[in-house]
């Protein structure tokens, strides 16, 4: 597990697994490099029968994830548009399927995909600076990677409306109040209090988990792959439109400004 890695990296401490993401200077925005980075720290921790817990926590204070690269949005079709979300919903798919609990130690922004991969995992701790949304119908476009199909069962339909098609970002007592997160800690206290969980479920064992989490996952979300098949349909199209690539330009040359 001590590969070393260009956007991520994986350590393991005792029976927990920790897969950070390294792109702070970037948000930690998430790229093609990072998907596959992360498929392959998924599947390491999966395989590795000394580890009963994952982690995902993240370098730098400013954010848990941004979203995806917006350089590499840019740049794609329509066609290769629907590849990036197949792409990004199998990684997290395999971060849900997970046999083993997976903890998200959420800090800062978390936008767009870095939210999609904070619903992915079992549990979200958040330090009390963190903010929560979906920003992507601002630049002409909708969430690629799961958020349509996995935030109505966690959060209500009418509140995942508000996050996705209003755009709303949501401080982290708002994020705790509707069930986006199960914890609001400070942010000195997020490693331990994250760590603190992975040990309780570290003493458990593993089976009673892994039969536990095939059973509670499905529930609400009937039809998942269907869901996941018209989100990506529905992601490709609006890459064809003229207005997004207008909108989408205009962010990118704001951004570069900052």
């Amino acid at each position: 597990m001590s590969k070393a890695y260009k956007t991520i990296k994986q350590q393991k401490n005792q029976q927990i697994s920790w897969i950070t993401l390294d792109r702070p200077n970037k948000l930690n925005a998430i790229n093609n490099l990072m998907l596959d980075e992360l498929s392959e720290a998924i599947y390491n921790a999966e395989k590795d029968p000394d580890v009963k817990c994952v982690i995902i926590t993240v370098a730098g204070e400013r954010a848990f994830s941004a979203g995806a690269d917006i350089k590499e949005l840019q740049k794609l079709t329509s066609e290769t548009a629907k590849a990036f979300s197949v792409k990004g919903q199998q990684v997290f798919s395999k971060l849900e399927e997970s046999s083993k609990p997976v903890i998200a130690a959420i800090g800062g922004y978390t936008l767009g995909g870095g939210l999609e991969l904070a619903l992915a995992c079992d549990f979200r701790i958040a330090a009390d600076c963190s903010m929560f949304g979906c920003p992507e119908a601002k630049l002409g476009f909708i969430p690629g990677w799961g958020a349509t199909q996995r935030l109505p069962p966690v959060v209500g339909l009418s509140n995942a409306k508000r996050l996705i098609m209003a755009g709303d970002m949501i401080p982290a007592d708002e994020a705790y109040r509707i069930g986006l997160i199960d914890k609001v800690v400070s942010y000195e206290d997020l490693e331990a209090e994250t760590e603190a969980l992975a040990q309780k479920l570290c003493e458990y064992p593993a089976e009673a988990l892994k039969q536990a989490k095939q059973v509670l996952n499905p529930v609400g979300k009937a039809d998942l792959d269907s869901g996941f098949k018209r989100e990506t349909e529905a992601f490709g199209l609006l890459f064809s439109l003229k207005d997004m690539r207008k909108r989408m330009a205009s962010f990118g040359s704001q951004r570069n400004k900052k």
